[in-house]
């Protein structure tokens, strides 16, 4: 093979190299990289209410509203099997509530919660992530996000506090509460 002929195959096989890692980053790129705004939403949980099956006195009950689409979910998910883990085998209850018509799977060290319906008065949620946690007596003693900044781990969450002063038999009555942080809208727009 002559040098010239050698010279092109090579910049051919390059440029088809480097056309290939910029396709597969491209990829990565839209598949796993969604880009997210911090920004403030009121959480209020006027018409909240626990579906009939769970109503009434009980265990502490908490109820994770959360959408597969969303980016906020990463570091959200990763807290929320760490509270799974401490406070489940002191009596709290978990339940997920996915968005409605979206389409997803919790990751595997959350699959094991149950998935209730859409509680009455959940479909007014400003966004998601949320949660929501009933106390013994089936009251709702905390509604809102689970931390406020970017990321979400037990330094900066709202809701080790709150289960913690419930398994105390201390009352929590914070329903409705301003934050920012990373959310994506629960309603759907029309």
């Amino acid at each position: 093979m002559r040098a010239p002929t050698k010279n092109l195959l090579i910049a051919a096989f390059g440029l088809l190299w480097l056309l290939a890692l910029l396709a597969a980053f491209w990829w990565y790129q839209q598949r796993f990289i969604r880009p997210f705004e911090l920004r403030s939403e009121l959480f209020s949980a006027a018409r909240l209410t626990l579906p009939a099956e769970l109503a009434g006195a009980g265990p502490i009950r908490l109820v994770h509203f959360w959408d597969p689409a969303c980016p906020c979910n990463i570091g959200n998910q990763q807290h929320l099997a760490e509270l799974l883990a401490h406070f489940a085998p002191l009596g709290v209850r978990f339940y997920a509530v996915q968005k409605p018509g979206s389409h997803g799977q919790l990751p595997d060290p959350l699959k094991h919660m149950p998935a209730l319906a859409l509680p009455p008065g959940a479909e007014d949620l400003p966004a998601s992530p949320a949660v929501a946690i009933w106390d013994q007596a089936g009251r709702l003693a905390y509604f809102g996000p689970y931390s406020e900044g970017a990321t979400c781990n037990s330094s900066n969450s709202f809701i080790e506090p709150v289960l913690q002063a419930l398994l105390d038999g201390r009352p929590v009555n914070a329903t409705q509460s301003l934050a920012t942080g990373c959310f994506c809208d629960w309603r759907t727009k029309p």
